[in-house]
């Protein structure tokens, strides 16, 4: 039988700040939640945005990166894995489940100064847990991004 493949793209906005904590034998483990958002257009014709919601664990370095960069708002790119984790629950009894994506590669979009604005800027910081980091540079993108307001375009003239 042929061995499979579990990998995760994501492309999205954290929803709040991310939780971080320490293991008993000193592993930092960041945990949060990631928007992903897709546009479409309904049966009416008129555009429809729909919001998926995906947990995400991240373990030692890479947790450290996330503490001290990520806030609710950050734009990142994650490679990683699907992990299916399962417990009872002490009031209850009841088995429990939770789906989560093990991070194994993070890329911070936007600039530092941004404040999580959700800048697509291809600056940042990159890190991989199996590969050595490198640090991107910060460009300014967001004074470079236009605004088209004034010439009355909007997000249906966008044929995407």
């Amino acid at each position: 039988m042929a061995k499979g493949v579990n990998k995760v793209f994501l492309l999205g906005n954290l929803g709040k700040d991310p939780e971080i904590r320490t293991t008993p034998n000193g592993m930092t483990v960041a945990t949060f939640s990631l928007a992903t958002a897709e546009r479409a257009k309904d049966q009416t014709g008129n555009w429809v945005d729909k919001t998926e919601w995906h947990n995400l664990v991240a373990f030692q370095r890479t947790a450290e990166i996330i503490r001290d960069y990520v806030k609710k708002g950050s734009q990142v790119y994650i490679e990683g894995k699907l992990q299916t984790r399962s417990w009872d629950d002490k009031i209850s009894g009841e088995k429990k489940y939770r789906t989560e994506i093990l991070v194994n590669e993070l890329t911070l979009l936007g600039g530092r100064g941004e404040g999580g604005s959700g800048s697509s800027s291809s600056g940042g910081y990159s890190r991989s847990s199996s590969a050595s980091s490198s640090a991107g540079s910060y460009s300014g993108a967001a004074a470079a991004t236009p605004d088209y307001a004034d010439q009355q375009i909007t997000d249906d003239d966008i044929p995407f």
